[in-house]
């Protein structure tokens, strides 16, 4: 049975595996000098990007919520998997050949399938579909995507395959690969009726869902036949270990960096318009998959698009022309404070979905679409103001009341006033009227906004016991820690009179401790040096800032040198020892030169070494300037 990975191969997976390219499949990272990138924290919602990486030290860091690490634990945090698990994960992806302190091969938990047998089994299933999609039986379904303005080479390039009416083909295939009752069950690609497995899908069109980093995880299922016994249009992988639909977006694996790029995401009802919008050009485009746009796809969203209020991006939304999407646009409305940047809402004038658009009108009219999208509130207010009879003054006067909520909910507070203009004109009342039915409800909201639970005001740094950076007190502390963890091999050599009595914030002193623990600063370039200090912090806290140190960037505009790291040494030094003179001083203050004439001399003595000593400091680090 396998044992435990080889330590040198588990430092070799974290050199390897770039830490820049892995958090870019979750994040968009954006360069923010000196070697650092940013972008908006993964693990807590933000709408200021306080999320860093440097990838020449292979560490992450966010200064919003304090985590941090390497590239293993991230991808340990962001799937929720072990540590072995992860390893193997990044070895696999990075084409390093694992060895194994017993046996040959990666361990199997007892506690039942993981995530790497479940992608496993996905990857098979989708190649296994997309052959199936070539076969006589599937006949009805190339017809359908023929009919969609879907060749052969559209379906290969989305992986788009054939589930086959036989009921437990697919798991025949998997079985006969290794995999387990409860690995097939668990994956969402069987059932199990008490009379044997049956495969979850039979005989309809299925679409590929990946994740961003291009791992499949689930399936979407369309009924092609008239006699399918499962009604339902669309059927769509039920929630498993590595499936959560409140977080999958179809296509964002071929989305991921035009999105990126270019700073726009167009989010899309079905599988069909995400294909359409691609080939016609607008290749930001995604969609959930059988359920509602919410919270948790926001997120997804803003962290590509690194949305923030520094950096703006866009998000589209099109919707039918139809009640349902009228409906749908108010959900987005309602959701529209998830986002930094402006939403917008692209309709066709015929109410066409973009695969029906591409159909009837070509490539052309897709891009047309999205180009000609208006603000989220304007077409929201818009289909507000439409329910009403607008030559009857009650109905004004209801309308003005309905959307002068709306108003109120506009994310861009400086952009209210214009809004109200706005629907004055829709309505055909005095501007001044409309403002003051604005300000009416805005008072009504806050006045109900009050009796509810405020959320909590995030807790201070210092009372958690760490230290805010921007502290003056203890800038020279951070800086010269941030030296040990960033460049050990330039500050080596003037630390040897440093010791914990130089650090005055515990949090400092706890990391200089870690530091010792390690055995000191290497004197020479050693890449296990972060990994080594890592290890040697088991309390939370501190690693947090350590990966905080690890990723800050170094208070000078060009790489630090011998000179940099002499400076704040000595300069450390110096404070203590002026530390040390006071306490000197205030005791002689306090001691009586008649009655211990011997006590007294030997601390003026004392007084008069420090004196020097600090001198001798503060000349060393001038000489260093």
């Amino acid at each position: 049975m396998a044992g435990r990975i080889n330590e040198e191969d588990i430092a070799k997976v974290r050199e390897t595996a770039r830490i820049d390219d892995v958090i870019g499949t979750y994040v968009t990272l954006r360069n923010a000098g000196g070697g650092n990138m940013k972008g908006l924290c993964p693990f807590h919602d933000e709408k200021s990007p306080s999320f860093n990486v440097t990838p020449s030290r292979g560490m992450y860091h966010c200064f919003g919520c304090g985590a941090g690490g390497d590239v293993i634990k991230f991808v340990m945090e962001m799937d929720g998997l072990g540590f072995s698990e992860t390893v193997e994960r990044l070895a696999e992806k990075v084409g390093i050949a694992l060895r194994y302190e017993e046996g040959t091969g990666p361990s199997r938990s007892s506690g039942g399938p993981q995530r790497p047998r479940l992608v496993e089994a996905h990857k098979i299933a989708a190649a296994y579909y997309a052959d199936q999609l070539a076969t006589p039986e599937a006949m009805t379904a190339r017809q359908f995507l023929d009919t969609r303005g879907f060749d052969k080479d559209a379906a290969a390039h989305f992986g788009v395959g054939f589930s086959p009416r036989g009921g437990s083909d697919l798991t025949k295939h998997l079985k006969q690969l290794g995999f387990s009752d409860a690995e097939l069950v668990t994956a969402g690609l069987a059932g199990d009726n008490n009379r044997g497995l049956y495969d979850r899908f039979r005989g309809r069109l299925m679409w590929p869902i990946r994740d961003s980093s291009g791992d499949v995880i689930g399936f979407g299922a369309r009924r092609i036949f008239d006699d399918d016994r499962i009604e339902a249009k669309y059927l769509n992988t039920s929630e498993t270990p590595i499936y959560k639909k409140s977080q999958v977006l179809y296509g964002i694996d071929l989305a991921r960096r035009e999105i990126a790029t270019a700073s726009q995401a167009v989010i899309v009802e079905g599988y069909t318009d995400v294909m359409a919008a691609h080939l016609a050009g607008v290749k930001t485009a995604v969609a959930t998959c059988g359920t509602a746009f919410g919270d948790d796809h926001a997120r997804v969203i803003r962290r590509l698009l690194q949305d923030h209020d520094e950096f703006r991006g866009e998000v589209i939304f099109t919707f039918d022309g139809d009640a349902a999407g009228q409906k749908a646009a108010m959900r987005a409305f309602e959701g529209d404070q998830n986002f930094a940047g402006q939403t917008y809402v692209a309709v066709a004038a015929a109410g066409l979905d973009p695969c029906d658009l591409r159909l009837q009108h070509g490539d052309a009219a897709v891009r047309d679409l999205v180009a000609s999208r208006v603000p989220l509130y304007r077409f929201v207010l818009g289909n507000v103001v439409q329910r009403y009879d607008l030559d009857r003054a009650d109905g004004r006067i209801d309308a003005l009341r309905e959307a002068a909520k709306l108003v109120t909910a506009i994310r861009d507070r400086s952009k209210v006033d214009a809004f109200a203009r706005e629907l004055a004109g829709m309505l055909g009342i005095d501007p001044n009227d409309v403002q003051r039915e604005v300000r009416r409800a805005a008072s009504r909201g806050n006045d109900t906004a009050s009796g509810g639970r405020a959320a909590p005001a995030p807790a201070p740094a210092e009372s958690l016991g760490m230290p805010d950076p921007r502290d003056p007190r203890f800038l020279l502390e951070r800086e010269t820690l941030k030296l040990v963890v960033q460049y050990p091999q330039v500050i080596a050599a003037v630390l040897k009179e440093v010791g914990p009595e130089d650090f005055t914030h515990p949090a400092y002193r706890a990391v200089w401790a870690v530091v010792t623990l390690a055995g000191g600063p290497p004197t020479v370039e050693d890449a296990s040096w972060g990994a080594r200090l890592q290890a040697n912090s088991v309390d939370e806290r501190v690693h947090s800032l350590l990966t905080a140190l690890s990723v800050e960037p170094i208070r000078t505009a060009k790489a630090p040198d011998a000179a940099y790291a002499s400076v704040h040494a000595n300069r450390l030094r110096e404070v203590t020892v002026m530390r040390q003179i006071a306490d000197l001083k205030s005791k002689l203050q306090r001691t009586n030169p008649i009655d211990d004439q011997l006590e007294y001399n030997r601390m003026f003595g004392d007084l008069v070494a420090l004196e020097q000593h600090r001198r001798m400091l503060r000349e060393a680090a001038l000489d260093a300037t």
